[in-house]
């Protein structure tokens, strides 16, 4: 079983930039994908981003392409997502999410078997 839990949120001005990390326990992190998802309120949860097992390979949702970034460290059992170019529309809380099989990617939030209780992200415009 895999406990996770999310750190970094806040409030910023649109533009800005911002650091989420999602730091695990109870398992081997490389076993497992990971994603990044958010949730606005009155909306559904949406996918943000995801890695494989070994870090070598990432997808990131269209709407956030190109701001955001993740990665992770299966040393140090954690995993970052770094937001550039912040929009109010970024607002959202923030969860971290692990699956199986490391090698399979999926936006598909049913897929994934643990989750954090999220962090919170406000955007000021």
């Amino acid at each position: 079983q895999v406990q996770l839990v999310e750190s970094g949120g806040g409030l910023v001005q649109a533009g800005g930039s911002m650091r989420l990390s999602c730091t695990a326990s109870g398992d081997t992190l490389r076993s497992y994908a990971m994603g990044w998802f958010r949730q606005a309120p009155g909306k559904e949860r949406e996918y943000v981003a995801a890695i494989g097992g070994r870090g070598f390979v990432a997808t990131h949702a269209e709407s956030v392409e190109g701001r955001f970034t993740i990665s992770r460290d299966n040393v140090e059992n954690t995993v970052t997502l770094q937001m550039n170019s912040l929009k109010p529309e970024d607002t959202a809380q923030y969860y971290c999410a692990a699956s199986r099989p490391s090698s399979i990617l999926t936006k598909d939030p049913a897929a994934y078997e643990y989750w954090g209780r999220g962090t919170q992200v406000t955007v000021s415009s």
